[in-house]
């Protein structure tokens, strides 16, 4: 994919998937999911019946809506689910009753100190129903009777996910995850889906992949739960590093969030690419966390997982509201994470301990790498980057090491070592 129309691909997906209904479950997953697999059609549409124990979490059952909405004294519909469907919090039980504004008041929901906002609510796991909408339309309510209409079941069903396996030539393995249980909502979530199917398209394109690549789209918490559950033993084994992938689309900051370990290799390749990517980035720690990482990274699971990000959710005044619109992410947004992963995966896939395979310097000049004349007019950087190189690699540093050591983007070494090994002179250690 061309990287400099990758911004306007990654908006134009997130406009054409904004509308859907999305939550824990139901058919605006499964749509998505959809959606996603005729872009990659290696993405496995999985299914878990309601009622399955997952450690300490039982899937929930299955949620389908149709319509709710209110009819106001005056007649006015109000809270109007098909306008928008932030109106109605999810998994919200059936009603068909009239009740008075004093009692209507217990299941509405507003934000006073946002009152052009609609706000994002749930209630997964336990049988209630409400409705939201702007604190200026919840002032100007008046009193008398209201109609409360919302056309939903609630029954055993299924709870799906996605998931992408592309094989490399390693077992070995890197993890991107993230979540479609989001409403229309922008940064919040549709950013994660957009910018990480973008990344397995190109992942998908890289010719000798060293890593296998398993790429998840869950139902946040509970989905991530589930299959953690199903492939703990093999993810332990196997897994490299990993990146929970939220919160990608708008352009006011660049953040991480460290795993629980705070050392794993994901912290290390996040923490040096950015570093590299951007002149300033805020760091979180693990007691700041809120999405996946929680299940990836908690004692038991113990997974190397981090997460790179734009703007952290829970820290912009938008979040979980209708103001985390379209508006709010851009093609610019969207181009910055995507190119700031992809970075990462680039390193990892470099990431290896090289050692120089002769004492002294080696004669760079035969190999047709350093000038045949000694003119101190000549640009000598490049050259200066090569002799740091071989001067530490000692065999007892990794790529990444090595670029902290030298004060160079990892990634900018990967073509001066692949010179390097071309010439004989570097050799990866196993």
């Amino acid at each position: 994919m061309d990287l400099n129309n990758i911004g306007k691909v990654m908006y134009e997906r997130a406009t054409e998937l904004f509308p859907i209904n999305r939550s824990l479950s139901g058919p605006g997953v499964r749509q998505t999911l959809t959606y996603l697999k005729d872009i990659i059609p290696e993405l496995n549409i999985h299914s878990v019946s309601s009622g399955t124990q997952a450690f300490d979490w039982t899937v929930p059952k299955e949620w389908h809506i149709d319509d709710a909405y209110i009819i106001a004294p005056n007649g006015e519909k109000i809270c109007n689910f098909k306008e928008c469907n932030l109106h109605l919090m999810g998994y919200s039980i059936p009603q068909n009753r009239t009740l008075s504004l004093e009692a209507l008041q217990k299941h509405l929901y507003s934000i006073p100190s946002m009152p052009d906002a609609i706000p994002y609510v749930t209630s997964y796991y336990k049988e209630n129903w409400g409705f939201c909408l702007t604190h200026n339309q919840r002032t100007k309510l008046r009193e008398g009777d209201y109609k409360v209409v919302i056309k939903s079941k609630l029954f055993d069903g299924e709870l799906n996910y996605g998931e992408i396996v592309l094989p490399g030539k390693s077992a070995k393995e890197i993890l991107l995850s993230t979540y479609v249980c989001h409403p229309s909502m922008a940064n919040n979530e549709l950013s994660g889906p957009v910018v990480t199917i973008a990344l397995a398209e190109a992942i998908k394109k890289m010719k000798d992949r060293e890593y296998t690549y398993r790429i998840l789209f869950l139902p946040e918490t509970i989905g991530s739960i589930v299959y953690i559950s199903k492939h703990l033993d093999h993810l332990k084994q196997n897994l490299k590093a990993g990146f929970i992938v939220t919160c990608v689309g708008d352009e006011r900051d660049y953040s991480y969030l460290n795993s629980r370990q705070e050392n794993s290799l994901a912290d290390k390749v996040a923490i040096h690419t950015l570093k590299h990517h951007t002149e300033k980035y805020t760091h979180y720690s693990f007691l700041e966390r809120g999405s996946d990482e929680r299940q990836f990274c908690s004692p038991g699971v113990d997974l190397p997982v981090c997460s790179i990000m734009r703007s952290k959710y829970g820290t912009f005044p938008e979040y979980h509201t209708s103001l985390d619109d379209l508006s709010f992410i851009t093609e610019k947004g969207l181009s910055g994470s995507y190119r700031a992963l992809l970075s990462a995966i680039q390193i990892l896939e470099h990431n290896w301990i090289y050692k120089v395979t002769t004492p002294c310097e080696p004669q760079l000049g035969k190999r047709g790498l350093y000038p045949n004349t000694s003119d101190m007019q000549q640009d000598y950087s490049q050259v200066r980057r090569m002799t740091n190189l071989l001067a530490y690699a000692d065999g007892t540093k990794d790529l990444i090491d090595l670029a902290d050591k030298i004060n160079e983007s990892a990634l900018s070494l990967i073509p001066l070592i692949r010179t390097l090994a071309h010439s004989g002179l570097l050799t990866k250690q196993e």
